[in-house]
């Protein structure tokens, strides 16, 4: 099948029901009859029988067994027979009618798809508001139009579905891709929720990558409330919007112009723009800018709580001496975020030298630390991922020229999450070295 047939999908089923006579002996009967009433995913056991069907009944019965059979009473339980018997319940025949909605799409497809290609199904995609993402594999490309509009079938929040024809980032920096509309209407204007965050972009302009919200949420959540944080790659903001929201000051940068757009609508759309500023740069020269100009900086933001509403009818509480709590934005950047897996190690050469006589701004002269690098980076994949960390280590230690190894203090390596069958995605997170920062 190469174009969708629902009316392929519609089945009748001859079954036995118990009859149940009063409508308050049906939960009674179910549980008498136990394993004997039909148990199958999404077919309701309890159904309401037809108006000639009715006399003498409740007008619902039980769905049984497809062992049982209405006219072979040799068939039925010792449970059943004494439910007939004591006139609770009569046995009949039914015609159960199943169709296309019945059917969900792992079924659907090992109907309409040759053996020889059911062994992998492509049940997974990315998914950005209402459009479906798929990558489908050569072997799928035939059956393109009916996966397609299965999914969206079966997703009623799916509205569009598109399908990846090259690799992310092969022809445009900006990491879009071009892809084709397989199913729905054309408009990838979206908006996603994440993180109590709403986002709203063209996602044919920009990147986005729900399947990346746990380690968006896993590296917001090492930021502290008044901590800086440089977003190098931030994309629209799915680290720099929520940590807004945490109170912790961050200057996110994106190449993209279209990046850049809906990065500052998100700013503004979920109220972060007293800790977030959005910037429209080159990667490398951010790094290198904004290191500077943070320290000539000035911003404070008030984040005192305020009071709680009351009623006027509750009695006035006598109103406490509330002290302001403000928070003032560092003159060093805590942390950076390198969120480019395919170049983002090409851009730590920026680091080398990048505080070079400005050794008493950080510790032992002050209690700033010298800033925390959490750069993104595609790898193989093993079981044990060894090879892989023994080759982040050195690709870091070359870009840095200094050496890294996982015993060195303040460095590790996360796993992210797979990204294909050979190949997976990665976080190394580091303690700029003095080395490197002052050389």
């Amino acid at each position: 099948m190469r174009v969708l047939d629902r009316s392929f999908f519609k089945k009748t089923v001859a079954l036995a029901v118990a009859q149940v006579h009063e409508n308050n002996q049906i939960a009674p009967c179910r549980m008498a009859l136990g394993q004997e009433v039909l148990k199958v995913d999404r077919v309701p056991s309890v159904r309401e029988l037809a108006s000639d069907q009715k006399p003498n009944s409740s007008g619902k019965a039980l769905l049984l067994h497809p062992g049982i059979r209405a006219a072979d009473s040799s068939t039925w339980s010792d449970k059943l027979r004494a439910l007939v018997e004591e006139d609770k319940v009569a046995v009949s025949t039914y015609e159960l009618q199943l169709d296309y909605d019945h059917w969900d799409y792992i079924d659907i497809m090992n109907a309409v798809l040759p053996e020889e290609a059911q062994e992998e199904l492509p049940t997974g995609f990315n998914v950005a508001g209402h459009v479906a993402h798929l990558n489908l594999r050569d072997r799928f490309l035939p059956y393109k139009h009916i996966i397609a509009a299965v999914l969206m079938d079966k997703n009623p929040a799916i509205r569009t579905v598109i399908n990846k024809v090259d690799s992310v980032g092969k022809q445009s920096e900006y990491r879009t891709f071009e892809y084709e509309v397989l199913a729905g209407e054309p408009s990838l204007d979206v908006e996603v929720k994440e993180q109590n965050c709403i986002f709203r972009f063209d996602y044919a302009k920009v990147y986005w990558n729900s399947k990346l919200n746990t380690e968006h949420e896993r590296l917001v959540n090492l930021f502290s409330p008044g901590e800086a944080v440089c977003d190098v790659m931030a994309g629209v903001g799915p680290f720099a919007v929520p940590a807004g929201k945490r109170h912790v000051f961050v200057w996110a940068n994106d190449l993209n112009p279209a990046g850049y757009r809906s990065l500052s609508d998100a700013i503004i759309r979920n109220n972060v723009s007293a800790f977030v500023k959005p910037f429209n740069e080159d990667g490398r020269d951010f790094i290198r800018r904004t290191a500077q100009a943070i320290q000539a900086a000035e911003t404070s933001v008030d984040v005192t709580p305020k009071p709680k509403r009351v009623s006027r009818s509750s009695p006035r509480p006598e109103s406490p001496t509330r002290s302001r709590k403000v928070l003032k934005q560092p003159k060093t950047f805590d942390h950076y975020v390198m969120n480019l897996p395919a170049t983002a190690t090409t851009f730590l050469d920026a680091f080398v030298g990048l505080y070079r006589g400005g050794e008493k701004i950080f510790a032992p002269h002050t209690d700033r630390k010298l800033p925390m690098v959490h750069v993104h980076c595609f790898s193989t994949k093993s079981d044990d991922n060894k090879r892989e960390t023994m080759e982040i280590c050195e690709e870091i230690s070359q870009q840095l020229r200094y050496p890294f190894t996982l015993e060195t203090p303040d460095f590790h390596i996360w796993d992210v999450r797979d990204v294909g069958p050979k190949k997976r995605m990665f976080c190394a997170s580091l303690r700029l070295p003095a080395d490197v920062a002052f050389r």
